[in-house]
């Protein structure tokens, strides 16, 4: 049985976020993976642990080779996650904008 943990515990942290950087772009396996970074392999190792465990990558055995790959529809959980805040600051930007603009205006 597999732990499940919040995808959130694992975007927080920065390695972890490039490592899906990384698997955004093409599948790879740990070692590959690991030779991006500055680090030990099994350090490497955990966060891809995390992010299994967090359902954001998934793993396809070919061989002796296990290759890794992002999950699009669990980041696209995230990403409508976070578009509600987007909205806010947009929103709350805009404000500033007009804000801004009637102050520069009456400065004339």
């Amino acid at each position: 049985m597999k732990l499940r943990r919040d995808p959130f515990q694992a975007i927080a942290d920065p390695t972890r976020r490039a490592i899906l950087v990384l698997l955004a772009s093409q599948t790879m396996t740990a070692g590959a993976i690991a030779n991006e970074f500055d680090v030990a392999r099994p350090t490497i190792s955990k966060h891809i642990q995390i992010l299994n465990e967090c359902d954001l990558i998934d793993s396809n055995q070919q061989g002796r080779e296990i290759y890794y790959e992002i999950k699009v529809d669990k980041m696209k959980e995230i990403d409508q996650w976070l578009e509600q805040f987007r909205k806010i600051w947009e929103n709350r930007f805009s404000k500033l904008d007009n804000l801004l603009s009637k102050i520069q205006n009456k400065e004339k």
